[in-house]
């Protein structure tokens, strides 16, 4: 990991829309506080309250897209959108007008009247399509827009400050981030836009077609018992009351949807992520012949992902069997509620066919519920699934502002002072303390080393040093206009060329192939100079100590003024780590070094060792010698153990 790289790459801007604020950068609004349940709330109720405060936390971040700091298309998009839909209306009506006279003309064999409506059509029909075609577009330009906008959003707040490491340290319903970002987002984004496409081209048509079944159908009139009964507007009625049981059944059946496809989706996402652990860890998995285990886990995996699918089905089932019977009965309906009136010569055959046309148009505006149910409650589960992404990094945001547990500051140090750790503690998300009162200076060209037993703190000393653990008291500070690089015990390998990972974090084109591969020799990788331009799965080629002499490599590229070394040797033999020590200390002899070891020999490439021991309540700093004996008054400072006094010679 490097902060201030010497060579800085133009921040991302993803590619079509604009995420910037007026002074360049995307501005996100303050988390939101967190809303407490009523502690009188049963568990149901307060589980209900929390879904429901979800959809209200995705729409908090969504609707940015249309505010001062969203797209700058999005309004226009939009606009065009609800003009394009009220022409589709428009051409629809004109279509429905058309119908009645071709029938009308056809009823009286007027010939002439007959192929004047045939050349009017083709006009109206290539409008009608036009429409559709341009309606699309807009649409669909309004989610590709969205989603580009909302997805940068989330990427910034997930990627700055560490937050995508820290999400795996506490907890929270944010499993699987990646899936949320990929596939949940891009449905939370999608579906609102088609649901407003579809309502309100659904209300205008059912506005404008109740007008016209009310117009054509007029009262019907009929004989009980010898009593006569006049139903005024009766197809409009008998259309509301059609749609109404509809859509009344599709509400009842699927009750469980929302629930069933969040739980689907969210087996979907464990099973990938299983897969891809297996992928990541192929190595390791093969040298140990743990095939059978793996497979035994994915089985498990894949087994709940089919019996989610399998309860979706069945909600899938019973809604078809609602719809599928509505879209067969409704074309019949008016006919037969027309009947009565054409056969007594109250009716034409262009009003029936006009009528029977509208009344499908109608039922369907009405049966919106009925065919989008499943899509709606798939959204419903995706939007809570980015709520909870959101939710998460807002908490780790209010971290970040102290308003918890406390955070350790960051600044710069006084005087020639590297690094100094003043009064610092570090603790979990919840409060518990890892370690301790720890005050510590480093001075310039020092080469320390922290040891101490496993499970001590040592790792987590320097995760905070590094500002990835956000968590404690006290303060981290660094010498202002100094370069901090650390080479972590797992190097990561991105895809691509080998110089793509020779150069990470730094672009790949920052340093020549000369000098590239020059690095590479000096820390014994001179056999892969010949396939620096090579674009291969580099992650699995190399080995375990290739990985952290290729971290080595870059760390002579970057050329930076403190580096942190977390176990960064322990996939070398002791020959191998004692050349890369030496090879350090003669590349970057000015270099201030922090490491972080078990390895009693790497003493002597340090100058001063820091002791780290476990302790109820938080590691402690319990001792702080010089591992080579310096001239002048020591300026490093270490707290000890309060039990006993400090070594004669040592400052306490």
């Amino acid at each position: 990991m490097a902060k201030h790289p010497a060579k800085k790459r133009k921040p991302h801007k993803p590619p079509i829309v604009e995420v910037a604020a007026e002074d360049g950068e995307h501005v996100e609004p303050p988390p939101p506080e967190v809303v407490e349940p009523d502690p009188e709330m049963t568990p149901e109720e307060a589980e209900e309250a929390r879904k429901g405060y979800l959809l209200t936390r995705f729409w908090i971040s969504a609707r940015g897209f249309w505010g001062r700091h969203g797209d700058r298309l999005a309004w226009a998009y939009s606009i065009g959108l609800v003009v394009l839909i009220v022409a589709n209306v428009g051409f629809q009506y004109g279509i429905n007008v058309w119908n009645r006279a071709i029938f009308d003309a056809i009823e009286k064999r007027d010939s002439a009247t007959v192929f004047y409506l045939t050349a009017v059509f083709f006009p109206l029909a290539i409008g009608s399509v036009l429409i559709a075609v341009a309606q699309v577009f807009a649409r669909m330009g309004i989610q590709r827009r969205w989603r580009a906008w909302l997805t940068s959003s989330v990427l910034t707040r997930w990627l700055a400050h560490g937050r995508y490491y820290q999400l795996n340290l506490v907890s929270g319903d944010h499993q699987n981030p990646e899936y949320r970002i990929a596939e949940d987002l891009r449905i939370a984004t999608d579906a609102p836009v088609d649901f407003a496409t579809g309502v309100t081209s659904a209300f205008l048509s059912a506005a404008t077609f109740i007008v016209v079944l009310w117009t054509i159908g007029g009262a019907l009139t009929v004989t009980l018992g010898g009593s006569t009964i006049t139903i005024p507007g009766f197809l409009v009625i008998a259309a509301v009351l059609y749609a109404a049981i509809a859509s009344g059944s599709i509400t009842v059946i699927g009750r469980r949807f929302v629930q069933v496809s969040e739980d689907k989706n969210q087996a979907e996402a464990e099973f990938r992520y299983t897969l891809t652990r297996v992928r990541e860890n192929g190595e390791s998995i093969a040298l140990l012949g743990g095939e059978e285990e793996e497979r035994d886990g994915i089985d498990k995996n894949f087994t709940k992902v089919l019996r989610q699918w399998a309860r979706l089905a069945g909600q899938h089932m019973r809604t078809t069997l609602v719809s599928q019977g509505s879209s067969l009965i409704a074309p019949v309906v008016p006919l037969l509620l027309c009947a009565p009136k054409f056969l007594d010569g109250s009716m034409t055959l262009g009003q029936v066919m006009q009528a029977a046309s509208a009344f499908t148009i109608v039922q369907t505006a009405f049966g919106w519920l009925v065919d989008n149910y499943p899509r709606l409650a798939d959204w419903n589960a995706c939007a809570r699934r980015i709520a909870s992404l959101m939710m998460s990094l807002d908490g780790l945001e209010r971290a970040e502002q102290g308003d918890k547990f406390g955070r350790i500051q960051r600044g710069e140090t006084e005087g020639d002072a590297m690094l100094t750790l003043n009064d610092l503690s570090v603790s979990l998300d919840d409060g518990t303390a890892v370690v301790d009162d720890t005050e510590v200076v480093v001075e310039p060209g020092e080469r320390l080393l922290v040891a101490g037993e496993s499970g001590s703190g040592k790792s987590t000393l320097v995760r905070a040093i590094a500002g990835l653990w956000p968590w404690g008291g006290g303060s981290v500070n660094f010498h202002p206009d100094r370069r901090l690089f650390m080479l972590p015990q797992k190097p990561y390998v991105p895809s691509g060329t080998l110089r793509r990972a020779v150069a990470y974090p730094g672009s790949a084109d920052s340093w020549s192939e000369k000098e590239i591969a020059d690095a590479l020799d000096k820390v014994g990788l001179a056999h892969l100079k010949d396939k620096i331009e090579e674009d291969a799965p580099w992650d699995q080629t190399l080995s375990g100590g290739e990985k952290q002499r290729l971290a080595f490599a870059r760390l002579f590229l970057h050329n930076p003024d403190i580096i942190v070394l977390d176990e960064a040797t322990s996939a070398l033999d002791d020959k191998s780590q004692d050349k890369m020590m030496e090879l350090l200390t003669k590349t970057l002899p000015k270099a201030t070094i922090v490491s972080v070891a078990h390895r009693t020999e790497l003493e002597a490439f340090h100058s001063r060792k820091i002791v780290l021991e476990r302790r109820k309540g938080g590691a402690k700093l319990v001792s702080d010698v010089d591992l080579i004996p310096r001239k002048g008054k020591r300026r490093l400072l270490g707290r000890f153990l309060r039990q006993r006094k400090p070594p004669a010679g040592k400052a306490a």
